[in-house]
C-alpha cells in the first residue's frame, strides 16, 4: 500500500534518494522510521535484515512482493541502524544500489509499495531533532555544509556542527540566567525582608558585570553574521567593457574552463553567462556581459539583439557588488573607458554620464567619481601592451592583466579581496563561534536589545520587577536558537528549506 501523505514530528517509515539518481555508481536511499527494518525485510531476499544488531552491512537483493516468485530488483548493500544509535534516533537504514535512474527508482517504488511514504523536505534531520541527535544549531549546519561554496564556507559550518555556536549560546545564556536569578531572588521576598537602602531596593541590578559581560559577547555574536553572510550568500562581480576588450577570456581564466565564446569579432557575447568561484575563500557569482558600446557608433553595425544584451549588462551593474572594468589596452583608453569610469558612481547612471574630469593626451588626471569598493579597472591584454608608464587614469585602483596569459590574476585576486575586506561590516575580530542563519541572527538581536533595554532601566534606577521580564525575553531568545523554546510551526517552517533525505 502506498503511502504518500505524512507530516513533521510522526514516526512513520519514510525513504528518500540520498543521492541524485543519475548515472553513476551508487544511488544511495535512506529509510528511517517506525518498522522501518522490518518493512525493508519484506522486499529484501535472504530474510536476514530483521536479525542483523546495528551498524552492520548485508548484501542481497530487493524483490518485488507483487509476484510469488520473488521478482529481483537489485543487488543491493544495506547498511542497517539500531535506535537510538542512528542519525534520526531511529531504526534507520541506508540502501546502497547500482547507479542510474531506473535502478533507484524501482527500489524507491519496492519500499513504497511495502509501506515507506516519501520523506518530505528536511524530515530526517527534523527527526534527529525531535529525539535529542541534534540541537537546531547543529541541525541549521548541516544545511550550510551542504549548500558551503567554498573551502572557508565547508569549514566554517563543520565549526557550527561540532558544536561551537550551540557551546558560546549556552555559556551566554548561564551567564544571563546568573543575572536572572538574582534579581528575582531579590522579587521573592517581601519588602518588609529588605532594607531600603539595599541595592536591589534601589533598582540596581545584581550581578550587573556578568550582565555587561554577556552583552559583550552576544554583541561579537551579532557583529560575526556579516561575515558568515558574506562566506555563505557571496558577492556579485560583474565583468563589463567595450566589446573585444577581453571580458569573455577574463571570464573563462578566472573560472578555469571555457564556458564564454572568444572571437575577434566585436559583440561575440550577446547576453550575460554567470558561474561561481572562490577568491580568497569568498564565494563570487562571476558575470560575463555584453560588450558595452553606444549605437552611435558607426561600424560595426549593432543589430536589436545586441541592443537587448546590453541593456541587460546595464541592469547587471546596478546588482553588482564589484564592477571588472576592462579596458583593452591595445587600443588604449577611449572616450566611452572614461565616461563609463567616471559616471558609474551614481549606480543608476549607466553608459554616458561624465564625472568632472581634465584631460591630458589621452588620460585622465581627477580623481574617480566613483566607490573604490564598487569598481576596479583593468588594464587588459598586459601581454601585447604594457600599461603605460605615465598612468594617471584611475592610478589607485588600476590592475594590469592578461585575460589570455593569466598574467597579474594573483593581483586581480588579492584586489577583490581587499575590496571586500576594507567593507566595515566585514572587519570581524577573531571570536571561537559564529552564527549561521538570518534566524539565529535575528535571535541574538533580539537578546541583545533585551538586555540592553535591561542595562538601561537599571542605570536609571528603574524596579527590578520591570528589568526582570526583559532579561527572561534574552534567555528565551537564546533557548529559541538551540530549539529548547520552539513552536512546531516554525520548526516546521524552517526544516522545509532543507534538501529531501537529509
Amino acid at each position: 500500500m502506498y503511502e504518500t501523505a505524512g507530516s513533521y514530528g510522526d514516526d512513520s517509515p519514510i525513504a528518500a534518494f540520498a543521492t541524485a539518481p543519475v548515472n553513476s555508481a551508487l544511488t544511495l536511499i535512506r529509510c528511517s522510521g517506525k518498522r522501518s527494518i522490518e518493512l525493508a525485510a519484506s522486499v529484501f531476499e535472504p530474510k536476514k535484515i530483521n536479525d542483523a544488531p546495528g551498524n552492520t552491512i548485508i548484501h542481497g537483493w530487493v524483490i518485488s512482493p507483487d509476484t510469488k516468485s520473488g521478482k529481483l530488483i537489485d543487488e543491493v548493500l544495506v547498511s542497517v541502524f539500531r535506535a537510538p544509535k542512528s542519525y534520526t534516533g531511529e531504526d534507520s537504514l541506508d540502501i546502497s544500489c547500482h547507479g542510474g535512474s531506473a535502478s533507484g527508482k524501482a527500489v524507491m517504488d519496492t519500499l513504497k509499495s511495502a509501506g515507506f511514504r516519501d520523506a518530505l523536505p528536511g524530515e530526517f534531520t527534523f527527526r534527529a531533532f525531535l529525539n535529542g541527535k541534534l540541537d537546531l544549531t547543529k541541525a541549521e549546519s548541516v544545511m550550510e555544509l551542504i549548500s558551503a561554496k567554498t573551502e572557508l564556507s565547508r569549514r566554517h559550518a563543520v565549526m557550527r556542527l561540532s558544536g561551537s555556536l550551540l557551546n558560546e549560546i549556552n555559556e551566554i545564556k548561564k551567564l544571563l540566567v546568573q543575572v536572572l536569578s538574582g534579581a528575582e531572588i531579590y522579587l521573592d521576598y517581601s519588602e518588609d525582608e529588605i532594607s531600603a537602602d539595599t541595592d536591589e531596593a534601589a533598582g540596581i541590578l545584581p550581578n550587573q558585570e556578568i550582565a555587561q559581560q554577556a552583552l559583550s559577547r552576544l554583541r561579537e555574536l551579532l557583529a560575526s553574521w556579516n561575515v558568515e553572510r558574506l562566506y555563505q550568500e557571496g558577492i556579485t562581480v560583474v565583468i563589463a567593457g567595450r566589446p573585444n576588450s577581453g571580458k569573455s577570456s577574463l571570464f573563462n581564466s578566472l573560472l578555469k574552463e571555457d564556458r564564454s565564446i572568444v572571437t575577434d569579432i566585436p559583440g561575440t557575447t550577446r547576453d550575460w553567462i554567470e558561474a561561481w568561484v572562490s577568491v580568497k575563500g569568498i564565494p563570487v557569482r562571476l558575470i560575463d556581459t555584453a560588450g558595452l558600446r553606444e549605437s552611435s557608433l558607426s561600424a560595426p553595425i549593432i543589430d536589436d539583439v545586441e541592443i537587448m544584451g546590453i541593456e541587460r549588462s546595464k541592469l547587471l551593474l546596478d546588482e553588482a557588488d564589484i564592477v571588472l572594468y576592462l579596458i583593452d589596452g591595445a587600443v588604449g583608453v577611449t572616450e566611452e573607458d572614461r565616461d563609463f569610469v567616471f559616471g558609474i558612481g551614481d549606480r543608476g547612471s549607466g553608459i554616458g554620464d561624465r564625472g568632472v574630469e581634465k584631460r591630458e593626451q589621452g588620460l585622465i588626471t581627477s580623481e574617480l567619481r566613483v566607490e573604490d569598493r564598487q569598481l576596479l579597472v583593468l588594464w587588459n591584454k598586459a601581454d601585447i601592451a604594457s600599461l603605460p608608464a605615465a598612468n594617471q587614469f584611475a592610478p589607485n585602483k588600476l590592475v594590469s592583466v592578461s585575460a589570455k596569459t593569466g598574467e597579474g590574476l594573483d593581483a586581480l585576486y588579492e584586489a577583490i579581496a581587499s575590496v571586500v575586506q576594507a567593507q566595515e561590516e566585514f572587519q570581524l575580530s577573531e571570536v571561537s563561534a559564529s552564527l549561521g542563519t538570518e534566524r539565529q541572527k535575528k535571535l541574538v538581536a533580539s537578546a541583545c536589545a533585551a538586555l540592553e533595554e535591561a542595562l538601561d532601566m537599571a542605570l536609571q534606577q528603574q524596579p527590578l520587577d520591570l528589568i526582570a521580564p526583559l532579561l527572561r525575553e534574552a534567555v528565551n531568545s537564546l533557548a529559541e536558537i538551540t530549539g529548547e523554546v520552539s513552536t512546531a510551526d516554525i520548526l516546521e517552517e524552517m526544516f522545509s528549506r532543507f534538501c529531501v533525505g537529509k
